[in-house]
């Protein structure tokens, strides 16, 4: 695989080791970057989404002085190149991406770390190559599932947020409601500005509001939805992408496989009042991974950022890395 040469960083513990885009074929090129120590554990981190990319606080949940840990962007998200592209992107291709990454280091294991969507990439990549995982941490756990989703967006909106719920929906002509889903999906993949842009800022806004336990708003602001200008959320054509196909997975594909993950060790760290994945998902998923430890966090719910999630991600990550598998 052709790649810039990497770049080596001076400065503080958490400036990057190395950065570069990898070029992985089929068009894209995707941002990968090193932290940390090159005798280190080696670990990697997969940011959520679909479509995000990560950020330099995610450096700063490993131990600079314990783990050599690989970040980078998946395709079409963050830094990766081309924005957006969602040719040739799909799970199987994201796995694929991880394997090029982890020979590319010379890693025989790594340290798994995801949350959300980086959970599903997370579990999914380890039921495929379980001989190169030392240990997992997953922050929310999410199997990517049409259920989910119809559970998160048709029942817990409307339980919990009417009114955003109302917001919602409000993009959507009256005959698109009862099923409001494929729709949204199909909006946002449309090419017609008039038809995506109200489509992303509904769901945009909706997903960040049900994200955090204490949103500082509840409501979107029904009058901007149309609005051109200003910056567009970056996950929902991504999302759609993906949500649209199942996640390129088969129904229930990431529980049937779960014993896959026999002798690795983990930890899922989950907000008790999560409302993007809530505490049933991980519980179920432990039931069938018995190497698995979950830790409630009392008044979080989805966010890193919630009270007590970020912390409890870095006890995790160094507790699971004190028990990894040989």
């Amino acid at each position: 695989m052709a790649a810039d040469s990497p770049a080596p960083v001076s400065g503080d513990a958490f400036t990057p080791l190395t950065s570069e885009h990898l070029d992985v074929g089929d068009g894209h090129s995707i941002y990968v970057e090193s932290v940390g120590c090159t005798d280190g554990i080696p670990a990697v981190y997969l940011h959520g989404g679909p479509g995000s990319g990560c950020q330099p606080d995610h450096r700063r949940l490993f131990d600079p002085q314990r783990f050599h840990t690989v970040l980078f962007d998946q395709r079409g998200a963050g830094r990766s190149k081309p924005k957006g592209f969602r040719e040739a992107n799909t799970l199987p291709h994201l796995i694929a991406d991880m394997e090029t990454i982890r020979r590319k280091f010379g890693f025989d294991k790594w340290l798994v770390v995801g949350g959300s969507w980086g959970a599903t990439l997370a579990l999914a990549y380890a039921q495929a190559h379980p001989a190169h995982v030392s240990g997992i941490v997953l922050r929310a756990t999410f199997f990517g599932t049409r259920e989910e989703l119809h559970d998160v967006f048709n029942v817990i909106l409307p339980r919990h947020y009417p009114g955003l719920h109302e917001d919602y929906l409000s993009v959507l002509p009256e005959a698109e409601r009862a099923d409001p889903l494929p729709n949204f999906y199909r909006r946002i993949l449309d090419s017609d500005p008039a038809v995506h842009i109200p489509a992303i800022r509904a769901w945009g806004g909706t997903e960040a509001i049900l994200s955090e336990v204490a949103p500082k708003r509840t409501r979107l602001d029904r009058a901007t939805l149309s609005s051109h200008t200003g910056p567009m959320p970056a996950t929902p054509g991504m999302e759609a992408h993906y949500f649209a196909h199942d996640a390129f997975m088969r129904p229930q594909q990431l529980m049937d496989d779960a014993s896959k993950l026999d002798g690795i060790p983990g930890v899922i760290v989950q907000g008790r009042y999560d409302l993007l994945c809530p505490p049933v998902n991980s519980h179920a998923l432990a039931a069938r991974w018995r190497d698995a430890e979950i830790r409630i966090v009392e008044g979080a719910g989805h966010s890193l950022y919630d009270p007590g999630i970020r912390d409890a991600v870095m006890k995790a990550i160094a507790d699971v890395a004190s028990k990894r598998s040989s």
